[in-house]
């Protein structure tokens, strides 16, 4: 019934936020549902907003637990009235996201939403535009899991949303969906975004949020392919099909719609090498811009040959994931070769070796391909352009006639752009995870994303999980005691 109203509200052509006091929700249209012995509310398929451009997407449920109907109801000591909004996306690779339901995941085990409610916490989990939707180019995925806060704080203020604190907002996403949360943590009411809320009628709310949790997020989209050569330069082979991973998945817990990982190396072509030779002379001058210090104050930086103070931030943040798994296990570092261990202790780590070790994955530019050819290409299309280019260095070297992606949308997809800037409401709390495998991004995209963050008076969380790559959602033991400690 909910996307029949949504579609009318298309056909009518409405325009201006006159519309949003009609956007609506009905505590009293509900289904009861049990999963593993853990009972709750699922208030499913709402339309967030009144003018939706792909009604199938800009759709959200809110899951409650079973408890909070009861009179005293608790959780984890949490009640109707002070539980956290737990709310992940499903996005993966820049596609539509689904809703990110409760559930079991594919190994069996209950997923992120389903222990969030046996933690006590509201799920409000959006469906989200994607790249591949003739309204879904950047910004729509932003766009609407800002619209979606606004709807959950909309209906609070009308005194509609059954449970819930809606100044309790912790936001969960992985790979690209790990950038969204990034996103959406770091952008808080900034008024770049403005006109495309208005365009699909979202509340008239804030979109700020308490909490951000990222897993190994692809973003910093616009430098992402210096850092990657930055690590991988000299590593001319690769182990990417071209393909996507089908929709449901596969092995290694990589996301859905993440690039197909091949046993098998291809070897990168002469114009692919140069342009890593290129991007990784140019990443020195960009991290340096940054000013980014560590936790002690001192600048982090490289010379003109990567060399530096930011370099060894980086491997002692291996060293110390290297060291957890040493101390858990002791031939946990038998022939691999990057680290030096000295009895007990990793005392020494070689990014190089680190690089042979793990393998490249991607072709240079891993991002912005110089054919057009990537999924982030595709998410700087328009709705009338496929792809295109969104640097200026493979727009400068291009190998098809295409063109660059508007600088304003561009920066709209890059949480740097906003953090420590006035009018914007960054979260204060973060957890950044990127596994020591992980290839699909380098760990310096995060680690950049963590010091802003850090430099800007944020609460960071950020290591790199030994034996994990592109993944996310492994720990969840660990990211609800986290969102417990910032919580309660």
């Amino acid at each position: 019934m909910l996307k029949i109203f949504c579609a009318l509200v298309i056909a009518l052509g409405l325009a201006g936020n006159s519309f949003a006091q009609d956007l609506n929700f009905n505590a009293e249209s509900y289904e009861v549902k049990e999963i593993n012995n853990i009972a709750f509310r699922a208030y499913e398929n709402i339309c967030y907003v009144s003018r939706p451009l792909e009604p199938e997407y800009q759709v959200m449920s809110i899951y409650i637990p079973a408890e909070y109907f009861q009179d005293g109801g608790t959780v984890n000591n949490y009640s109707a009235a002070n539980a956290p909004i737990f709310m992940p996306n499903g996005v993966g690779g820049y596609m539509p996201g689904r809703i990110a339901a409760p559930g079991l995941g594919r190994d069996g085990k209950a997923n992120a939403a389903l222990n969030a409610l046996a933690r006590g916490y509201v799920v409000a989990a959006p469906a989200i535009r994607g790249r591949t939707l003739k309204h879904g180019k950047a910004p729509a995925l932003i766009v609407d899991y800002k619209a979606a806060v606004r709807y959950l704080r909309y209906i609070k203020r009308l005194n509609l949303l059954p449970a819930g604190d809606t100044e309790k907002i912790i936001s969960n996403g992985t790979s690209a969906g790990g950038a969204l949360s990034a996103l959406l943590g770091a952008t808080g009411n900034a008024a770049e975004y403005k006109k495309y809320l208005d365009e699909i009628g979202a509340a008239d709310e804030r979109d700020d949020i308490f909490a951000a949790m990222a897993y190994c997020p692809i973003t910093d989209l616009d430098h992402a392919d210096m850092a990657y050569e930055w690590i991988f330069n000299g590593i001319n082979d690769y182990h990417q099909a071209k393909m996507l991973r089908p929709m449901n998945g596969g092995g290694n817990n990589r996301p859905e719609n993440a690039p197909l990982d091949t046993k098998a190396a291809a070897l990168m072509s002469d114009v692919q090498i140069a342009a890593s030779n290129k991007l990784k002379a140019m990443y020195p001058d960009y991290l340096n811009s940054l000013n980014l210090k560590d936790a002690q104050g001192n600048f982090l930086t490289l010379n003109a040959n990567g060399e530096g103070s930011f370099k060894e931030f980086i491997k002692n943040i291996y060293i110390a994931a290297a060291q957890g798994a040493l101390d858990a296990d002791k031939s946990a570092l038998n022939n691999i070769k990057c680290f030096g261990v000295d009895g007990d202790r990793v005392v020494s780590m070689d990014l190089k070796a680190y690089a042979e070790w793990a393998t490249r994955l991607k072709a240079a530019p891993a991002f912005d391909a110089l054919d057009n050819s990537s999924g982030e290409n595709n998410e700087f299309g328009t709705e009338s352009i496929n792809a295109q280019h969104f640097t200026a260095f493979a727009y400068d070297n291009s190998l098809v006639d295409a063109g660059i992606a508007d600088e304003a949308i561009i920066k709209l997809l890059n949480p740097l752009n906003f953090i420590g800037h006035d009018g914007v409401n960054t979260a204060k709390h973060w957890r950044i995870r990127h596994g020591v495998l992980d290839r699909d991004t380098v760990i310096a995209v995060p680690a950049v994303l963590a010091l802003k963050l850090l430099n800007n008076n944020c609460a960071v969380d950020f290591k790199s999980p030994w034996g994990y790559g592109h993944a996310g959602d492994y720990d969840l033991n660990e990211l609800f005691d986290w969102i417990d400690s910032i919580c309660k």
